[in-house]
């Protein structure tokens, strides 16, 4: 486990949504959504909303636009429509409408992907930014891809991050 900088001080339970975006899946096969609200609730942080998208862009974007005015929601973890498919729209959607990106996430996300899968990782455009005073993730749709990115990169500086779009 790596030292991080400036530990946190206190526990703060973080309210998420979680959105899928997939074409095919329904709440009952969607395993990487569940595994988002798994992990979320387990580190102690609530899942104030969830829902799965078709991959259409207006819909992508309007979902944000809505989440993003709810005072309830700290962070929107996305996942799913990361990859360069045609179908694969996101990324495209998300990227256009955030306010400020997180090039670290991406970067590190695709680094660690790398160790784990090898060069597949360049297709991944997962991404992480601001829109509206929320913490955007987006992650690809594989569970694997789920749980190396809440459990290395999301869940350590969820509260961190959140706390400092709060007091910023």
């Amino acid at each position: 486990m790596m030292h991080q900088p400036h530990p946190d001080s206190t526990a703060i339970a973080i309210s998420c949504a979680v959105i899928t975006v997939s074409d095919t899946r329904s709440p009952q096969t969607d395993r990487s959504g569940q595994l988002i609200q798994q992990l979320l609730v387990e580190a102690g942080h609530q899942v104030g909303v969830y829902e799965i998208l078709k991959d259409e862009p207006r819909q992508i974007q309007a979902q944000l636009t809505t989440l993003g005015g709810r005072a309830d929601l700290d962070a929107l973890i996305f996942n799913g429509g990361t990859g360069i498919a045609p179908r694969d729209t996101t990324y495209d959607a998300l990227e256009r409408l955030l306010e400020k990106t997180l090039p670290g996430f991406g970067e590190l996300f695709r680094f660690l992907s790398y160790q784990e899968i090898g060069t597949r990782a360049i297709a991944s455009r997962a991404v992480a930014g601001i829109y509206q005073k929320k913490l955007v993730f987006s992650l690809p749709g594989s569970s694997n891809a789920v749980q190396l990115a809440i459990k290395k990169l999301i869940l350590p500086e969820l509260v961190h991050l959140v706390t400092q779009l709060r007091t910023g």
